[in-house]
Order: structure tokens, then sequence, then C-alpha cells
């Protein structure tokens, strides 16, 4: 049965956020070398892009390579920054025929030149489109995004560009990489960790968090569907009582 049916297109998360995990685990089921996990994973993310633009959720943001996989065997981020760049060349055709712009969150400039030559001409081509923000969160950990705003922060206020009493929740979005985009409403986490890993700390203060068994190459359209028809069945009070919302 299509679960799209089950889902109420007027309740959607506007952000919704995926850490996509399972690529190595998946390819050594397969007995696979992990990189070949990794190009698998190419084919999910394809797919959800498009479901979610097809849904008409407005941001999508990929959890794609954080500040600690930079520790992982030297073949194995080479592989990586080589799926990247090759994934950036093959989808702006997908990104253009969706109105799908691309935007990226992290420590890029530790990103090899040919993967942010590749990412920021994708950026450019694609920055006037409007159907839906995909966000790939590369050299990303968000402990890193927190330090670094608390110093821009604290530098504004020695230079008596704002003052300490303005500090509050908007001055410091101002200051993250993810200022231009709202909260997360949904977290997805594939591959059966119950953890966070460092991903947008501070964005998911309120989000639905959705955990799945799922590798990443074997979620699919429906098995996103499923984690939007659970988080529709959830009730988000910020706070509130239950009485209060209804």
């Amino acid at each position: 049965m299509d679960l799209l049916q089950n889902i109420d297109l007027a309740r959607l998360p506007k952000h919704l956020a995926i850490i996509m995990d399972g690529n190595g685990r998946w390819a050594k089921q397969q007995g696979l070398l992990r990189a070949l996990g990794h190009e698998s994973g190419t084919k999910s993310v394809k797919v959800i892009i498009e479901s979610s633009a097809k849904l008409g959720i407005e941001f999508l943001t990929l959890y794609a390579f954080s500040t600690e996989n930079w520790n992982r065997p030297k073949l194995e981020v080479e592989t990586l920054m080589r799926v990247l760049i090759n994934s950036l060349k093959k989808e702006l055709t997908t990104l253009q025929k969706n109105n799908i712009k691309l935007t990226a969150i992290g420590n890029l400039d530790k990103l090899p030149k040919s993967a942010q030559k590749e990412l920021l001409d994708v950026i450019d081509k694609t920055k006037g489109n409007t159907q839906m923000t995909l966000t790939l969160a590369l050299s990303y950990g968000s402990r890193e995004e927190l330090v670094n705003a608390v110093r821009n922060i604290c530098s504004k206020v020695k230079n008596n560009i704002i003052s300490i009493d303005s500090i509050d929740d908007s001055i410091i979005n101002e200051h993250l990489y993810t200022q231009n985009l709202p909260d997360v409403d949904l977290l997805i986490r594939t591959s059966g960790e119950h953890r966070i890993s460092n991903f947008l700390l501070w964005q998911i203060a309120y989000a639905e968090l959705y955990f799945t068994d799922i590798l990443w190459p074997d979620f699919k359209e429906q098995d996103l569907y499923e984690a939007i028809i659970s988080y529709q069945k959830r009730e988000r009070r910020f706070g509130k009582t239950s009485e209060q919302i209804k």
C-alpha cells in the first residue's frame, strides 16, 4: 500500500533533517568494501530529495560528513570526497528539474579544493530555485558551530557592536551556520543508532526524533512516508500543556 495517502499534506514538517547512517554496515552485510556502501547510499539521497520535494517539504538538511569523519581511514575519506564530487555533478540536473536550491553548512574550507569548487558551482547554479532548500552538512560539527558563534558574539561585544544585554536566541541564531534556516521539526536517523552525533544540537531543541533500523542505502520513499506519518501522530506542545494546544 502506498503510504502517501495517509499523509496530511497540510501538516508536513517544514524542516526535515536526516542523519544518513549505515552505509558501511550495509556494504559489510553485502560482502563489499565500505566505499561501495557510500556509493550505494547516493541512490537513497536522490530518492529522498525527490520525494521530499514532491511532498512539499520546504527545507531538507542531510548530514553528509561530520568533523569527526576526518578521523576515518584515509582511503575512506578520499572515497567519500570522490562520491561527493561525483554526486554533485550528477544531481545538478535533478536539482534544477525539481526547482531545488542547494546550500551547505560546516567548515567547508577543510574540504579538498576540487570538492569546494564543485560544491560552490552547484550552489551558484541553483541559487534562484524556490521549491525546496537542500542543505548538505559537510565537515560539520554542532559543537564547533556553537564555539564559533560564541567567539564571534564575544568579539562583537568586545568591540561594542552588540551589548551583553542584547544577547538572546535570535542573536545566537544569527551567528550559526544555519542562520537562514528554521528550526528542525523532524530529525530522522537510520541504521538503528539512537544518538544525535553532534548534529544541529541547537536547532533540534524541539524537534521530533525518529529512529529506524533501516540502513541508509535501503531507506526509500515509503520509509520516509512512515517517518512523516509517525511525526504527524505526535502532539507538539513546545512546553505547553495538551489543553493549551487544543
